[in-house]
């Protein structure tokens, strides 16, 4: 029985490496790409989840039934000069998976989330069961996958056709997406009113969320491409992060070294995510991949020796072996209880602040914000010294 007509004008093909395929009303671009299937549990804030580089080099599927709704607001809209409602300045996701795309309603919205994909380049599919997806990615974890947007009245392509692409491509664990997300040169962003500190970022692909959180405590942040050298992140800088970013951390090799060099420094380090990962790997741990990872806005979170549980917002693949601590000069801090995932660590002098959840919660709740104020209060500390 043929499908329903679609009201963009479009269909679509997403082939699973594992054999399924779904075929359902496509949205954006009119375009093929692969990228690692996952899903994000959030409900709300997908601007800020289509434009977060975490997520580059995959296929975004949604467990919410309707996404755009609220349409996609405008980049007229800033935060001491950067993006309010964005992650960073372009859609990241290779493609998005949606059960529903209702025509959005609210007073702010500047276009659709068809018209906003469409004029990136980047393909969507809805009208698709999304529960059996997400499921199907629960029970036998992420995968490889390859989805094609095209016009309603043209011949689709094959299954066998998507096969072979989908064959012939990388897997997501094999590029490096860190040096496509990274700025090709330094970045300076100053806040509004007085400077009380400047810090240095290694910026693997950093959300907005972070800057933004930095920069209305008063800190002057300079964004370095991925590749710079430990010594230029230190001159002159009161302390240093290691941001967020996409892909393999085992890859980053190079970075890992500078992680545990600034780590060693004897200045402030506050790392993120993909931050935490290179961190702990320069320090002689292991990371290792989840099955499905961790992607969502409303994962909890319990701070080690506080007796306190907070939610917070995650995007990861990857996480810390527990095992791997010893030698490294670093202890847990916060633990994933539906898991048991390692969800964050400090240095026993207590200079390096790790989080492998997002404490900027762009989007999420601002359960953990507090972590950028002790990050202050250490820098404030150490610069009286």
């Amino acid at each position: 029985m043929p499908l329903l007509r679609c009201r963009t004008g479009l269909r679509a093909r997403l082939l699973l490496a594992d054999g399924v395929g779904v075929e359902g009303c496509g949205f954006g671009a009119e375009t093929t790409r692969v990228g690692e299937v996952v899903f994000t549990t959030a409900m709300t804030g997908y601007p800020e989840s289509l434009t977060d580089p975490s997520y580059r080099g995959q296929i975004l599927v949604e467990t919410h039934p309707m996404m755009g709704n609220y349409g996609v607001p405008s980049k007229s809209r800033l935060f001491h000069g950067i993006l309010q409602d964005y992650e960073s300045d372009r859609i990241q996701v290779e493609g998005f998976v949606v059960a529903e795309l209702p025509r959005p309603s609210h007073y702010a919205s500047s276009m659709s989330l068809h018209e906003w994909l469409r004029s990136e380049g980047v393909p969507g599919i809805y009208r698709v069961d999304t529960r059996m997806l997400v499921k199907r990615i629960r029970e036998h974890g992420v995968v490889m996958g390859i989805l094609s947007v095209y016009g309603e009245d043209e011949e689709p392509p094959s299954w066998d056709e998507l096969a072979r692409k989908l064959a012939s491509s990388k897997t997501y664990d094999e590029r490096v997406f860190a040096l496509e997300v990274s700025p090709r040169e330094p970045i300076t962003h100053r806040p509004e009113g007085r400077v009380r500190a400047r810090v240095a970022i290694l910026d693997c692909g950093i959300k907005y969320g972070i800057l933004r959180r930095l920069l209305e405590r008063g800190v002057e942040v300079t964004r370095y491409p991925c590749t710079t050298p430990a010594w230029q992140l230190l001159d002159g800088y009161d302390a240093v992060v290691l941001s967020n970013g996409p892909g393999n951390p085992v890859l980053l090799r190079d970075q890992a070294r500078v992680a545990a060099e600034v780590a060693t420094s004897g200045k402030p380090v506050l790392a993120i995510c993909l931050g935490m990962q290179l961190l702990t790997l320069g320090l002689g741990a292991r990371t290792y991949k989840l099955p499905y990872g961790h992607r969502g806005v409303n994962k909890p979170v319990v701070e080690l020796g506080a007796n306190r549980c907070m939610v917070t917002t995650h995007n990861h693949g990857y996480a810390v072996d527990w095992d791997s601590l010893d030698g490294t000069g670093l202890v847990p801090w916060f633990r994933q209880p539906d898991d048991g995932t390692l969800e964050g660590v400090r240095s026993r002098d207590g200079l390096v602040l790790a989080t492998q959840f997002h404490p900027e919660a762009g989007p999420g709740p601002w359960d953990s914000t507090w972590v950028f104020d002790m990050f202050l209060k250490l820098i404030e500390k150490t610069k009286t010294r």
